[in-house]
């Protein structure tokens, strides 16, 4: 009996033993050699092997233009002829054009040039001057600028420079800018990491349901002799802006501004706190006197286009054109200036502008890009003219594709160059009407077919409601074979105001997502409901509810794709994404642990009352009574997207990360969410990175060799390569 039982013991012991030792034989180890070929799928080498593209157009006359075209052997020149359908090659272009460059003098980085190029505004302890770039000699035109109560000032609270926000008038002797009332708006603190005390970073930054956020007083500056500034005989403004969170643009430029040719008139949109109204103005430059144009007022949130504002001020006609979702898709409308009354809907259908590129005042045409129009995927940008009836719209770029297109000084010529997802660059002259006159060059990707890139895959499902179409991309490991089961990763960024994908032409690098790929998993990134560049239901989708992330969305997709795509494994899913991303993907494993069982998360806004005012406001409302204690039981409507208050149902594996000096998204967000999972007893990872902002700097590439390594261990339950350095 008892030497039976030692051999029973023997025996379980033994085949202990050998199911011990097949669970570790079974176990995957990465090599660094595995690791470095998936690492070479995300190398930006990879897009200087796509030969034959076109770049450096520039027309000489209404048909003559040059261009580059990197080859196999280098960069080479050419020169076209369209009216001939001729191309020569040349040696030195610069030699074609003379004088085409700006030899104006060096202009230092936070100063703004005038028109003529006389003179370069900047600001200096508070105030506006200017420097004559021939003397050297500085002028100073404000006096009152104090400290929170500066000129031109370029501070948004979640960015900031040192440029100065403004618009010259076309005739270089005004300046249209404003003066930022910062005085009792909240602050923002970041310290170093450091040995010794550290260094303190303190700055203006209003939240959500602050009383007091920056406002404007606008203000037009005379140039000259004697400078005198003209206040705008108005209330203060919001800061506030039609197609983004801030009033500056490229080079610190004044959005949402329009001088007429004279200089005589200024025309500016002013925006609500909350976004909802928009506010078309123009003053008198001279007595600073300001005339109601025209208002809109939505029900969420008012945007003048995708890409640019869209509206304009036709002083010569004495019309104006305005941007609208009214009718469910952004479109142009012809209003008169002189009565406000609509004249008439330049464009319509179920489709939307996106950016207006030029307004043709003589012959009354309007060219644009937008999308939707066309048969496929309506994120594809093509180019159209129509006039301003409405009547004779063009598709001027026809072919199948995301296109870019350079035109001529009048428009008679087109360089169009487009591309789909696996189809490669395609050049082609076109003539004013859309009509091909020639081809210029096709791209050649042999070389970088033979370095195992792989081709995505562009897909279409239906969103949660069963019905609406949602796109995105799906990419596949080389090595892919649908009896096996590959783990799946979801690649988020939710908007509002951009998708996972952002655009689906030809690129041979897309993030990293076909190197992970590479290390078994499938990845996939879907432009859900909630983000932009589709009607306004679609956009509106989770508009005061951003806790919501499209993650519904992306599950559905995901679900729909496993169907054709059999090697999908949907009992081992991942997601991941940074900012925007961060938040979203830390929620999936707070709310739908059934579905996702790791999540790889960076630089989360997890609560935006902790972000900058204007972006809550825009996407989620105003809190409710303007203040933090909101209702009178203690939540608020910003409850619904606070991540910290359902952390307490984390389930999975969870890394959460963030910079400590993260001057966009204050660290204080990721903060949040961890002391609720310390206080929920919940086991999580964490990485924070010391002194760096929002995208970590050349810490950057340690991140994704993490986020790798855990996808690798707690998804594919294998062991990465120790310490693998991605170069």
């Amino acid at each position: 009996m008892k030497t039976t039982y030692i051999k029973l013991i023997a025996f379980l012991c033994i085949g202990t033993f050998f199911v011990s030792c097949s669970k570790t034989k079974e176990q995957k180890e990465f090599t660094t050699a595995e690791y470095e070929a998936a690492a070479a799928q995300m190398n930006s080498g990879l897009n200087d092997l796509v030969y034959n593209q076109v770049s450096e157009i520039t027309f000489t006359d209404a048909t003559n233009f040059t261009y580059s075209a990197n080859t196999k052997v280098g960069k080479k020149y050419f020169m076209v002829d369209a009216v001939s359908k001729t191309k020569k090659a040349v040696l030195d272009p610069e030699k074609l054009v003379e004088n085409t460059s700006n030899k104006s003098e060096k202009v230092l980085k936070n100063e703004s040039v005038s028109p003529n190029g006389k003179l370069a505004a900047y600001i200096d302890t508070y105030n506006l001057w200017v420097r004559d770039l021939e003397t050297d000699k500085k002028t100073q035109l404000t006096f009152d600028g104090v400290q929170d109560f500066g000129y031109a000032t370029n501070n948004a609270g979640w960015t900031k420079s040192d440029g100065a926000v403004l618009k010259w008038s076309p005739d270089s002797d005004k300046i249209a800018t404003f003066q930022q009332d910062a005085r009792g708006v909240g602050m923002m603190y970041l310290t170093s990491t450091n040995v010794g005390h550290p260094t303190l970073e303190a700055w203006k930054h209003p939240l959500p349901g602050d009383k007091i956020i920056f406002t404007i007083e606008r203000v037009i500056i005379h140039v000259g002799n004697n400078p005198k500034t003209v206040r705008l005989k108005m209330d203060k403004d919001f800061q506030r802006g039609s197609t983004t969170d801030h009033i500056a643009g490229e080079n610190s430029v004044l959005l949402d501004a329009q001088w007429n040719k004279e200089g005589t008139k200024f025309a500016f949109v002013s925006g609500s706190r909350d976004h909802k109204i928009a506010h078309l103005q123009i003053a008198d430059a001279t007595t600073g006197a300001v005339e109601s144009i025209h208002k809109e007022e939505v029900a969420t949130y008012y945007e003048s286009g995708v890409d640019s504002e869209n509206w304009s001020v036709l002083f010569d006609s004495n019309e104006f054109i305005w941007y609208s979702e009214k009718s469910n898709w952004g479109h142009l409308y012809l209003y008169d200036l002189t009565t406000k009354e609509l004249k008439n809907q330049i464009t319509t259908g179920d489709w939307l502008v996106k950016e207006t590129v030029n307004i043709d005042q003589q012959n009354r045409q309007i060219y644009f890009k937008a999308g939707g129009k066309e048969k496929g995927n309506p994120y594809h940008n093509y180019y159209y003219k129509v006039n301003f009836d409405g009547s004779n719209l063009i598709n001027l770029t026809p072919s199948k594709g995301t296109h870019t297109a350079t035109f001529s000084s009048d428009y008679s010529t087109i360089v169009d160059t487009y591309s789909t997802i696996t189809n490669p660059p395609i050049s082609v002259v076109r003539n004013g009407s859309g009509e091909k006159i020639m081809d210029l060059e096709t791209a050649d990707i042999t070389d970088l077919k033979a370095k195992n890139w792989q081709e995505p895959v562009e897909f279409s499902t239906k969103a949660r409601d069963n019905k609406t179409a949602v796109y995105g991309l799906l990419f596949l490991p080389s090595h892919y074979n649908e009896s096996k089961k590959y783990p799946v990763l979801n690649y988020i960024y939710p908007g509002p105001q951009s998708g996972s994908v952002g655009n689906y032409n030809f690129s041979a690098v897309r993030r990293d997502f076909q190197a992970v790929s590479e290390l078994g998993f499938i990845v996939v990134a879907v432009d859900a409901m909630g983000t932009p560049m589709r009607s306004k239901s679609f956009h509106d989708a989770y508009y005061g509810n951003m806790g919501d992330n499209g993650l519904p969305d992306n599950i559905t997709a995901i679900k729909q794709l496993a169907e054709t795509y059999k090697g999908m494994d949907l009992e081992n899913v991942g997601i991941w994404g940074h900012s925007g991303g961060g938040f979203a993907s830390t929620r999936a494993l707070f709310v739908y642990p059934e579905f996702y069982d790791v999540a790889v998360s960076g630089s989360g806004n997890h609560d935006n009352r902790n972000y900058e005012a204007d972006w809550g406001e825009k996407w989620q409302g105003l809190l409710v009574d303007g203040n933090i204690e909101g209702k009178a039981d203690g939540t608020t409507n910003y409850d619904n997207q606070a991540n910290q208050l359902i952390a307490k149902d984390l389930k999975g594996k969870l890394l959460i990360t963030h910079g400590s000096v993260d001057d966009n998204v204050p660290p204080s967000n990721t903060m949040l969410v961890v002391e609720a999972l310390i206080k929920a007893n919940k086991d999580f990872d964490m990485i924070m990175f010391p002194n760096k902002r929002h995208g970590y700097g050349d810490m950057r590439n340690y991140m994704t060799r993490k986020r790798w390594d855990y996808f690798v261990t707690h998804l594919l339950n294998a062991k990465p390569p120790k310490e693998f350095l991605l170069k």
